[in-house]
């Protein structure tokens, strides 16, 4: 698939520098962990990342959970070569990963049903057809799992409000456009951002139940606002983050930069 090489090869470039970027970006870590605690909410025995990256998670949820099985798609080759040595230095068996996305998941996984799904870091937003991910997701499930979703968020207002502030109102409203170019000024990836609404309708067609949904970054400034984390004191940013987490959950939490679901298949 052609535009999927174009991601592959996007994320080639940027596994050079990868970790050394994220783990100058505290808050990037943070964002991490609270996705990595909501999965850990339950138990699991068989779980599935699509987007791995580094392979950062899967050796994270392959220590902790010893008897559980962990397997990984993603679309670029080297993420797969540098989570293949991360997983080999670390020693996890309980740990796979393969060249691929959504639609890989039968043929690099024949057979395998999951009983957790999850995709941090907003990875579905460069699928080529996120309602036909869904349906795949969907048939890939087991019927007691579930799924722990991140998105980029279409609407993210604080980040249009600064954006505005600075006099970049392209910028601050590039995300409604139908492609968005990604995070980088100077490396564009085709990509698309969905509303809360949106995503909602698309796992109901695929036969799945929003069961909850967190924001993150809805006051607490996002990640790549390096400058105002430099220059808000400590004890300001905590403020903003406990008030993100007090609001996550509630109509807030559609606008922040990234939303965490969980889906459920449907009862019938």
């Amino acid at each position: 698939m052609h535009y999927y090489s174009e991601v592959g090869a996007y994320y080639d470039k940027d596994a050079i520098d990868f970790e050394k970027r994220y783990w100058k970006n505290g808050v990037l870590q943070r964002i991490r962990q609270a996705f990595r605690e909501a999965v850990k909410t339950q138990p699991f025995q068989s779980a599935l990342e699509i987007g791995f990256g580094p392979g950062f998670d899967l050796v994270h949820f392959a220590h902790i959970f010893p008897e559980s099985q962990l397997y990984g798609l993603d679309v670029s080759a080297e993420m797969v070569k540098i989570a293949e040595a991360k997983i080999h230095e670390a020693g996890c068996r309980n740990a796979r990963v393969a060249l691929g996305s959504v639609e890989d998941i039968a043929a690099q996984f024949p057979g395998k049903k999951f009983d957790l799904i999850y995709v941090f870091f907003g990875a579905l937003n460069t699928v080529e057809n996120l309602p036909q991910a869904f349906i795949e997701l969907e048939k890939h499930l087991e019927t007691d799992g579930r799924m722990c979703l991140s998105f980029v968020n279409k609407w993210y207002l604080m980040g249009m409000l600064i954006e505005l502030l600075k006099g970049k109102p392209k910028r601050a409203f590039a995300r409604l456009n139908r492609v968005w170019g990604g995070y980088s000024p100077t490396a564009f990836l085709a990509s698309r951002c969905f509303s809360s609404g949106e995503l909602n309708a698309m796992a109901r067609k695929a036969g799945l139940a929003t069961v909850q949904r967190a924001g993150f970054s809805i006051v607490y400034p996002a990640w790549y606002y390096h400058q105002m984390h430099k220059r808000l004191p400590k004890k300001v940013l905590d403020g903003l983050w406990r008030i993100d987490g007090a609001i996550s959950k509630g109509v807030f939490g559609r606008f922040g930069e990234y939303a965490l679901y969980e889906f459920r298949r449907a009862k019938d």
